[in-house]
């Protein structure tokens, strides 16, 4: 496709002037095109069809041919009938006449109509979408093709000139921002550029924490047009047009989400929980090293619960260990966990352990839990250690940071063993499951892996100023 159908982004989308910033111009070809593409055009069967299937109207034919199918749409380009199949009494047809030929797919429905992977609620809106489809894939395939090779996102989201003034910006008007309902030329909603410009403002000078996070991407549906912030040409088509990361906003189309880097920046406005959130998502959101529920909870057991008999073996009770849970969900590092409020220590260290219970990932990550049970029934104590601390390397950062800082503390716990009673084979057996968990939900390898569990976090407490 030629170049000149779309616009061009060249001299309009980074300026080295943070407060001249000006959003990116979308590429608009393949809108252009979505309002070019042919309008459905259903045909009325002319008798009443006995058996009709209820969740169809009268553009169902009854059994018919493919060959009286094409005569009916002949010579109306977009034009649509469903049919019975002869062949296949009870299987549904929809024919489509597209580029002089009539088209015939086979149709489903399960409270949706679909003939492949999106859901309509009418056939109409599906035949919409798929003449929308047929027609840019087959005027712009090659333009489709090439859509990857030069990204908006590599101009805007990492523009140098612009992170430091975007930032102070950002903070003097975040709030002013997020309320904004200005819109470009294009009547393409600021929303659209907020995710972009808040990846060109959160470098390491603002995210000390600069975790590598892949994306969350979903599919989704958007509401009027969409334009894909990777790059930066229109999200054709009705439905499911392409996927938004659930994390951070950033809205892509399908394919393009294979390019996006792991940077994944969330936004806290879109983190609606502490606990069971992925650790990774929750301190990007937060911008802090480690989960504030581990630094928190650390903080007030060192302050007074280090002697207390039986520390995390003594179980606090549930209730109250749920309320200390609802007031991190609620108020995030605000959450008053202080003696006043709580004054069982036992609590603080049960809200502690739901925490990495809750992990959807656990803090040793399924990923490396197979290496940790190999490394831990290595016979030499040395080997042991040093295949213990390469399967180490292997964790994500955040995953390590957290086991290092919890290790650390746990170290300090042993140290007053003759009050708490509490040595770091005990702290094995009681951290084990809880942060190290088979891939699979097997009992009988949890059963199995429970011993090497145990010695794992053992080793680790025993030898954190060696292996972190």
């Amino acid at each position: 496709m030629a170049a000149s159908s779309n616009s061009s982004l060249s001299g309009s989308s980074v300026s080295s002037d943070a407060e001249e910033y000006q959003p990116p111009i979308w590429k608009s070809y393949l809108y252009q095109l979505q309002q070019e593409a042919p309008r459905p055009k259903r045909i009325i069967c002319p008798r009443e069809v006995e058996n009709r299937p209820k969740y169809y109207g009268r553009e169902f034919h009854g059994i018919i041919s493919r060959e009286q199918a094409d005569e009916i749409l002949a010579g109306v380009e977009g034009a649509y009938i469903l049919r019975e199949s002869q062949r296949q009494p009870g299987c549904y047809t929809l024919a489509l006449r597209f580029g002089n030929q009539t088209l015939n797919y086979r149709l489903f429905y399960d409270g949706k109509h679909f003939v492949g992977e999106k859901r309509f609620e009418s056939i109409h809106d599906l035949v919409t979408d798929g003449l929308i489809t047929l027609y840019i894939e087959t005027k712009a395939s090659e333009y489709i093709s090439k859509m990857t090779t030069n990204p908006i996102y590599e101009h805007i989201g990492y523009a140098t000139l612009l992170r430091e003034k975007v930032s102070r910006r950002l903070s003097r008007t975040k709030n002013e921002s997020r309320k904004a309902s200005v819109t470009s030329e294009e009547n393409t909603p600021v929303e659209k550029i907020t995710s972009l410009v808040r990846r060109a403002a959160l470098t390491q000078n603002d995210n000390h924490f600069n975790y590598e996070k892949a994306h969350n991407f979903k599919v989704h549906t958007f509401r009027g047009p969409h334009w894909c912030e990777y790059c930066a040409n229109f999200m054709w088509g009705l439905i499911a047009q392409g996927v938004r990361c659930s994390d951070c906003g950033l809205n892509v189309h399908k394919q393009c989400s294979k390019y996006v880097p792991n940077d994944c920046q969330p936004d806290l406005k879109r983190i609606k929980r502490v606990y069971c959130c992925d650790l990774t998502t929750l301190v990007k959101a937060h911008n802090t090293q480690r989960p504030m529920v581990v630094d928190s909870c650390i903080r007030e057991i060192e302050a007074r619960g280090l002697k207390s008999e039986g520390l995390y073996r003594v179980s606090g009770f549930t209730e109250h260990i749920e309320d200390v849970k609802m007031a991190f969900d609620r108020d995030g590092d605000k959450a008053d966990i202080s003696a006043s409020i709580y004054p069982d220590i036992n609590i603080i260290a049960g809200a502690l352990k739901l925490y990495f219970r809750d992990l959807p990932i656990p803090v040793i990550t399924y990923d490396t839990y197979s290496k940790f049970i190999e490394a831990a029934k290595i016979s030499n104590p040395d080997e042991r250690l040093e295949a213990i601390h390469e399967v180490l390397m292997l964790l994500p950062a955040a995953h390590y940071e957290t086991l290092r800082y919890l290790m650390i503390h746990l170290k300090k716990v042993t140290l007053h063993e003759k009050e708490n009673f509490m040595n770091a084979e005990n702290l094995g057996i009681v951290f084990g499951p809880t942060l190290m968990r088979p891939p699979e939900d097997s009992t009988l390898a949890t059963l199995n892996d429970m011993r090497y569990q145990k010695l794992i976090v053992q080793l680790l407490i025993e030898n954190e100023d060696v292996l972190f």
